[in-house]
């Protein structure tokens, strides 16, 4: 029986290295795969997916619009449905695609960020916490050496961002994963 799955991880945990790979896995097997990746996020390109360690591939796009029981639902070929920053689904795509992979069969697994940079749920997050059937972190560790479970947002000068949208398209440049010790820490504390 198929399940739903979410890998999640502060940033560069290598959470897109683990869904291509994944992706090259069942292709191997001659097994048919779809991946998405939301159209808000185009640091590699429109409907790419790509790893810092240089492997990058084509993808659909999801945004708040997609129907992803219209689209899935009757693909009877499909393996498997492996969706990269998942935190940006909506609460009733989470809900859809947990049904497709109880009603459909479609192993669906889910790859994002749990939180953003303040330390809130991004709502895609929050519902995969709850309606996942198999949840794992994918572990990376802060400067400090700790294990990485937060995220800050950095501005051009290194300097910590504490206001803002909670949904700013970065990478290294505007994003630095973190322990909750150096998380909580205040300006001045040695810390970010």
């Amino acid at each position: 029986m198929a399940k739903l799955f979410f890998r999640y991880s502060a940033m560069n945990a290598g959470k897109s290295t683990s869904l291509l790979q994944i992706a090259y896995n069942y292709e191997e097997q001659g097994q048919k795969v779809q991946l998405f990746t939301a159209g808000i996020d185009d640091r590699s390109g429109h409907g790419s997916i790509a790893s810092r360690l240089g492997i990058q591939r084509a993808a659909s796009v999801f945004d708040a619009h997609t129907d992803f029981l219209q689209l899935l639902a009757a693909q009877t070929q499909l393996a498997c449905v492996l969706i990269d920053e998942s935190q940006f689904l909506t609460p009733a795509q989470v809900r859809q695609l947990h049904q497709i992979a109880h009603t459909a069969d479609i192993p669906t697994i889910c790859f994002g960020l749990r939180s953003d940079f303040q330390g809130n749920p991004f709502p895609g997050a929050a519902f995969l916490l709850t309606l996942a059937d198999d949840i794992e972190e994918i572990k990376t560790i802060c400067a400090c050496g700790r294990k990485a479970t937060m995220n800050i947002r950095i501005d051009a000068q290194g300097q910590r961002v504490r206001e803002g949208e909670q949904v700013e398209i970065g990478g290294n440049e505007r994003y630095q994963q973190a322990c909750a010790r150096c998380f909580y820490q205040e300006p001045g504390d040695g810390q970010v």
